[in-house]
Order: C-alpha cells, then sequence, then structure tokens
C-alpha cells in the first residue's frame, strides 16, 4: 500500500511513512544541536546532552505506544493537509518560534552565561513537567485519531467528536500537555529565563484553543452538546 501521499493531500491517510519517521528521528538531533550547542557556545553542556538523550527515548517510547493504540494518527500527524484554517497558519508561525527560542534562550542561560543558575532539583521539576506534559499529549493521541498538526474541519475523514479519554475531562487535553511540556523544557535546560518564550508559546496555545473551540462549535456536527456535557476548555474549574 504507497504511503508517498504529497504533503497537502486530503486523502485519508493510508500508512506509516516510516522513512520519514527515520528521517525525523535523525534529523532531530540535528535540530536539538543547532538551536542548544551552537547558542550555548560548548558542547560541554550536561543538562543538553541529559536532555537530548531523555528526549528521544521519550519520544521512541511514544511513537512505540501510538503505533499500538492509533497509528493513524501518527500518519495524520506527519504531514500538513488542505483546509487548514489562515489563522492557525500565522499562530503556528508565532508557536514553534516560540518553542525553538525556549532551547536558545536555556541555551544561552544555562549552557553560556549562567544568568540564573538553578540547582539540579529544578531540573528534576521540569523533567517531572515535560513527561507529564507528553503524557498528556500522547493519552489524547492515542483516543483521537482526529489530532492532526493544524486546524481543520476534516471532512474527508469523517470528523466527529471525540468524547472518551482525556476529552471527558477538558475539550482540548492536547493543548493541556502542550502547556506543561513547554514550561517543563525550560525548567529541565535549567533555565528560569526560558520561562518566559516557554510563556509566550502557551498564550498561543490558549488563543489557538478559543479559535478552535468557537470553529467546532459552529462547523461540527455534536460539538456544541458535547461542550455542554464537557465544560471547560483546558482546566478543569477554571475555564
Amino acid at each position: 500500500m504507497s504511503t508517498n501521499q504529497p504533503l497537502n493531500s486530503d486523502e485519508p491517510p493510508q500508512g506509516i511513512n516510516r522513512r520519514r519517521v527515520v528521517m525525523g528521528l535523525i534529523g532531530l538531533p540535528l535540530f536539538l544541536a543547532l538551536f542548544m550547542f551552537l547558542p550555548a557556545g560548548t558542547w560541554a553542556w550536561p543538562k543538553g546532552w541529559l536532555f537530548i538523550f531523555i528526549l528521544l527515548g521519550v519520544i521512541s517510547a511514544v511513537f512505540a505506544i501510538l503505533q499500538q493504540v492509533n497509528p493513524e494518527v501518527i500518519v495524520a500527524r506527519s504531514r500538513f493537509h488542505k483546509g487548514t484554517r489562515h489563522w492557525d497558519k500565522i499562530l503556528l508561525s508565532l508557536y514553534f518560534p516560540a518553542m525553538s527560542f525556549v532551547l536558545i534562550v536555556a541555551a544561552l542561560d544555562d549552557g553560556r552565561f549562567h544568568w540564573f543558575p538553578v540547582p539540579w532539583w529544578v531540573c528534576g521539576v521540569g523533567y517531572a513537567l515535560l513527561l507529564a506534559g507528553i503524557g498528556i499529549v500522547t493519552w489524547a493521541e492515542g483516543v483521537n485519531k482526529f489530532f492532526e498538526v493544524t486546524v481543520r474541519i476534516q471532512t474527508e475523514r469523517d470528523h466527529a467528536v471525540i468524547d472518551s479519554g482525556p476529552y471527558a475531562i477538558a475539550r482540548h487535553p492536547g493543548y493541556v500537555g502542550g502547556i506543561v511540556h513547554a514550561f517543563g523544557i525550560a525548567l529541565a535546560l535549567g533555565s528560569l529565563w526560558a520561562l518566559v518564550p516557554a510563556g509566550l508559546a502557551s498564550i498561543v496555545l490558549v488563543v489557538r484553543t478559543r479559535w478552535e473551540d468557537q470553529m467546532l462549535q459552529e462547523e461540527l456536527n455534536g460539538y456544541r452538546e458535547y461542550a455542554t456535557r464537557v465544560r471547560y476548555k483546558l482546566l478543569p474549574g477554571v475555564w
């Protein structure tokens, strides 16, 4: 079965492109090296190396889990699709640079200039947040085959409301995990200054949550009823 669909294909996903997955795993360390060790100004940055090894291990575990419980979501998230909302493209153009700056600022702080040294227990808190955030996202991905990179109504895939798993608690659990793990990255790398771009990335996710929720209530059958059952978008009891 062919998996060589074009980047903007609007066809239903057909299978996991293993070559793309392998290239992604190879490219990730190169990306991290560029955005971490170059601004750090040294290869001798223990927190940087520890972060990379742990992150690669976690990503590999997540891939193995999703391949077993919901392989369709791996395919769906491996490419951008037609129908992505214009405002979402703008938000992503802000979100991805902000997340990159989490790494850059942390490298400049802890790896090069040591603006605000923190003890290792702070890094431990960061890894707890990082793992919790990734765990929440993986839980959401595991039950939601419509969990894509961009925001759109997936008409060609018979887009439907998902109300199981974390979606029975909050309407947008993936963004909860994204916010938690953004702050976790900053602390895991030993940088309080990196919390600033992590906060900016989180603000983008909050805006995205609001706009996506409005779109779903207006255009996805059954979502308004779901929103009456699950009242909160992100944090139960708050919002």
